[in-house]
């Protein structure tokens, strides 16, 4: 068996009862919705979806980029603010005491409720959807980058003093690798949030966009491309998803 032939060998042997699973979700919705056993012109037969799909694939995959096109301007600007917060107070323990319970309580408001005032105080929609995704995404980063900072293995700072690395030679070859692990976690634990909030978002004030494709379909009664467009946003979604998933558990392998 050839390398490929191995790869696809493992993963079906890892994965069948996942695939297993989804084969028999596909079946049930296949065998209610296509016999009429449940609401036809909410839940369309699995052809008509699947015709939706093909038909409007290239329009999908341009919501696809319009989404992009917030989602990483967001998340660069909410990575970037979480390690400056985290650092600083991962490094620095009475700022930590005094300024970790106000980050907290900041946190726990849903960005959902400072969505009119964003959509009305911003100067337009996309300020407005930055806005309300990094405020999704970052905390949940600044407190993994908190603890990762906090627990680095005393044996790598050691090595840092032996290499005489201070300043940002020690903080970027030393400790944000050491609490990369921490780091990607929290990023990870947020990435289902920020999509919420930006489908949110985009139902509500875009033009373009896998939120807006779905709920202009679903406005205008075409639920065969609603159920398109759902389940593309879900798989793009997973696929994210299993990526960082991917990257955090290679951080942990290398750092164990």
């Amino acid at each position: 068996m050839n390398g490929a032939g191995k790869i696809i060998a493992r993963f079906f042997k890892r994965y069948w009862i996942t695939i297993l699973v989804y084969l028999f979700l596909i079946g049930l919705y296949a065998y209610v919705a296509n016999n009429h056993l449940i609401n036809a012109f909410l839940f369309p037969t699995t052809q008509a979806i699947c015709k939706a799909f093909a038909g409007d694939r290239y329009i999908m995959l341009l919501n696809l980029i319009a989404s992009l096109s917030i989602l990483v301007p967001a998340i660069v600007i909410s990575l970037s603010l979480a390690l400056l917060i985290g650092v600083i107070m991962g490094m620095n323990r009475g700022l930590r005491d005094a300024l970790h319970p106000v980050l907290y309580t900041i946190s726990v408001v849903p960005s959902i409720l400072l969505s009119p005032f964003a959509l009305l105080l911003a100067p337009n929609f996309r300020t407005a959807s930055l806005f309300l995704i990094v405020y999704e995404s970052v905390w949940a980063t600044v407190f993994g980058t908190i603890t990762g900072i906090m627990t680095i293995d005393r044996r790598y700072l050691d090595k840092a003093e032996t290499l005489e690395l201070h300043g940002f030679r020690k903080l970027f070859r030393v400790m944000l690798p050491a609490a990369s692990p921490s780091i990607i976690s929290g990023f990870v634990n947020s990435l289902s949030g920020t999509f919420v909030m930006l489908v949110y978002a985009e139902m509500y004030g875009a033009e373009y966009g896998m939120g807006y494709y779905v709920r202009q379909n679903a406005m205008l009664g075409l639920y065969d491309k609603t159920w398109a467009g759902f389940i593309f946003m879900i798989v793009i979604l997973v696929i994210i998803m299993q990526i960082f998933e991917k990257i955090r558990n290679r951080l942990l392998l290398w750092t164990m």
